[in-house]
């Protein structure tokens, strides 16, 4: 059984170190595309450190249901079909597991989830450049990768060498995301970019990409998150909610503009005349 064929979009979205907000921007983006209409799915590759179960307010205990004593039916959870290790482990069970464990985890939990006919599965990735990401690319046909970053110096050096990685192995990039980019006091309206600015701009602009988000600091979005409430369902309404669906209208967007030039793209045909 393929699961993955009945999926028309796989996207990755990665970055290049910890800390800069990817799953939180994953759990979002996947939300903001089930909000404009879409089936989505949302895979927690990250094995060490699983969160999306927190993030999507899945009680402790949960478990997959199990068919055929082979495949996994995905929890649903905020209008998204999941999987994620969090779900097959105690919350406090240290994954003390080598590279090849690891990889196996992982492709059991993509390739044996029961996922239904998706519009997108976005795969919030482990960060790093590792055997989780050279599996993936060799082993399924991605749609592209997202790189979530913030605008400090050092977060955009390892973002770099996330872009270059998705580039030797031939998968698009639809685009960067810029995370924690500028604070607005609550009490004043002062507003400062903590991390620094103009950083994922600059990056882009590089490598010739996209960015298809800009994203705010605020302690809202850390807050609902964290109480297994992703802000757009929280505060549906408000500036935050808007931002991220702004992203995901720009992903649909430059998804749309890559199909197009997959499928004008010239033929070329050999004979012996």
């Amino acid at each position: 059984m393929d699961n993955l064929s009945r999926i028309k979009h796989i996207i990755c979205i990665a970055s290049g170190k910890g800390g800069v907000g990817k799953s939180t921007t994953a759990v979002n983006l996947a939300v903001a595309l089930q909000q404009q209409g879409f089936k989505v799915g949302l895979l927690d590759a990250d094995i060490y450190g699983p969160s999306q179960p927190m993030m999507l307010g899945v009680g402790a205990g949960t478990r997959p249901e199990i068919i055929d004593k082979k495949y996994m039916q995905p929890i649903m959870a905020c209008g998204l079909e999941t999987n994620s290790m969090g779900y097959l482990v105690d919350g406090s069970t240290a994954m003390v597991w080598r590279a090849p464990m690891i990889v196996g985890a992982f492709n059991q939990m993509l390739k044996f989830t029961l996922w239904s006919e998706l519009d997108y599965l976005l795969i919030d990735m482990p960060p790093g450049t590792g055997d989780i990401q050279l599996s993936l690319t060799q082993s399924v046909s991605l749609t592209g990768a997202v790189i979530v970053t913030t605008p400090q110096d050092v977060a955009l050096l390892d973002a770099r060498k996330g872009i270059e990685m998705f580039r030797k192995v031939n998968v698009p990039l639809l685009g960067v995301v810029e995370n924690m980019g500028v604070h607005i006091c609550s009490q004043c309206g002062h507003a400062e970019a903590i991390f620094g600015e103009g950083g994922g701009e600059q990056l882009a602009n590089d490598y010739g990409v996209y960015v298809i988000g800009s994203l705010p600091l605020d302690l809202s979005i850390r807050e609902h998150t964290d109480a297994g409430r992703p802000i757009l369902l929280s505060q549906p309404d408000g500036a935050v909610a808007s931002a991220y669906h702004a992203l995901a209208r720009r992903l649909v967007a430059n998804v749309a503009e890559l199909e197009a030039a997959r499928v004008s793209a010239p033929t070329i045909s050999v004979s012996d005349d």
